[in-house]
């Protein structure tokens, strides 16, 4: 009898032991893991850590591979060749000091690698400086969306008194002034006309060709096992599960394309951005900004709409610690701005110091080198 207890309460313990273990998550080698993740069937990856509001229209990580361009504005070699040049003429601004390159800079991420961008008579904007690599990816453009698209985009900081600080109009005129422009139009557009309808078609032809595709990541998921090292597949794979990551930053441009209330609308302090609240005016926007793409994320900081991260060990610290939103003291905050509450989906993640430092060697294994092209000879 005593016997049979014994195997009855042994069986017990297994019986409960397997119940518990099967809402565990999967415990996976490292030989496991890098086998599944770069047998080019994306199937075959452990399910993603997915909140419901997530699932919708999911896509997950992957290569990016190229852009498509729109039926109004096809490509050619003509039109980018112009678009480049127009996008490193400082004539464009007010001041014929100030070019699109000179807050997108090649050798800094094609960003300006400053917490906030500067302008116009050295005037500080009101926010980082987003790198333009990917962009022909994005649905809307700008942290507030505020743009549709690359062409729509290309007029704002033209005409903004704190960056271009030009009017559209006299923009133009400057372009149509410059003679060795004409033979340019005429070759992209079939005539010579200066138009702001094909400067901005032109510019957004030449963003359209700052893409990233060659980073380690895209080389190990299209099938080379040793393309990535241990900790970067650890890292990969804390991404997509533990560290939900994957919940904002999926598809294979590693952005949801969506907007999102990270607990940085920095509410009652000098800094405070109403984020997409300031394009839409709908309550329920206030502090939400464009979920941006972690590709080159190692080689576009500071990070963050206001740029106040000075590095990705930051940026991963403070997700891990849930996003705490810190207000000042004696803020004043109007009650209708309230209501603004940081995404549901960002939560204390209990990452451990390894787990972190595996997440961040991922993150860099995104990016490449820093691009170095030699800018173009502006015409006279």
């Amino acid at each position: 009898m005593k016997r049979n207890l014994i195997i009855l309460s042994g069986l017990s313990i297994i019986i409960f032991g397997c119940a518990f273990l099967q809402g565990q998550p999967r415990v996976y080698t490292i030989d496991e893991l890098r086998a599944i993740y770069s047998s080019g069937d994306v199937s075959k990856w452990p399910k993603p850590n997915l909140d419901d509001e997530a699932k919708k229209d999911f896509k997950d990580i992957g290569y990016l591979g190229r852009p498509s361009y729109p039926a109004d504005n096809p490509f050619n070699d003509d039109k980018e060749k112009l678009g480049k040049t127009l996008f490193f003429d400082p004539r464009l601004s007010a001041s014929k000091q100030i070019a699109c390159a000179s807050c997108h800079d090649p050798e800094l991420g094609w960003g300006d690698g400053r917490r906030l961008a500067y302008g116009h008579d050295r005037q500080n904007g009101k926010r980082n400086a987003m790198t333009i690599i990917n962009s022909a990816f994005y649905k809307k453009l700008f942290w507030d969306g505020r743009a549709k698209s690359l062409e729509d985009q290309s007029g704002f900081p033209v005409q903004d008194h704190l960056e271009m600080n030009q009017d559209l109009t006299s923009m133009v005129k400057n372009v149509s002034d410059i003679k060795g422009y004409a033979p340019m139009f005429e070759k992209a557009f079939g005539d010579k006309d200066v138009t702001l309808d094909k400067i901005q078609k032109a510019i957004a032809t030449f963003e359209r060709s700052i893409v990233s595709t060659n980073s380690r990541f895209d080389s190990f998921v299209k099938g080379n096992p040793k393309a990535l090292k241990d900790n970067e597949i650890e890292g990969m794979h804390l991404f997509r599960t533990k560290a939900r990551c994957i919940n904002c930053h999926n598809t294979p441009l590693f952005s949801d394309n969506l907007f999102h209330n990270d607990g940085q609308a920095l509410l009652g302090s000098k800094m405070q951005d109403l984020g997409r609240y300031n394009v839409t005016k709908n309550l329920a926007d206030v502090g939400k900004f464009r979920t941006p793409s972690l590709r080159e994320t190692s080689i576009t900081g500071p990070w963050m709409h206001h740029g106040n991260f000075p590095s990705l060990k930051d940026v991963i610290e403070f997700y891990n610690f849930g996003n705490p939103i810190a207000t000042p003291k004696n803020a004043v905050i109007p009650d209708s701005l309230l209501i603004a509450k940081k995404s549901p989906m960002l939560q204390k993640l209990n990452l451990t110091l390894e787990e972190q430092e595996d997440l961040e060697a991922f993150l860099r294994a995104i990016s490449t080198r820093v691009s170095k092209i030699n800018a173009p000879t502006l015409p006279q």
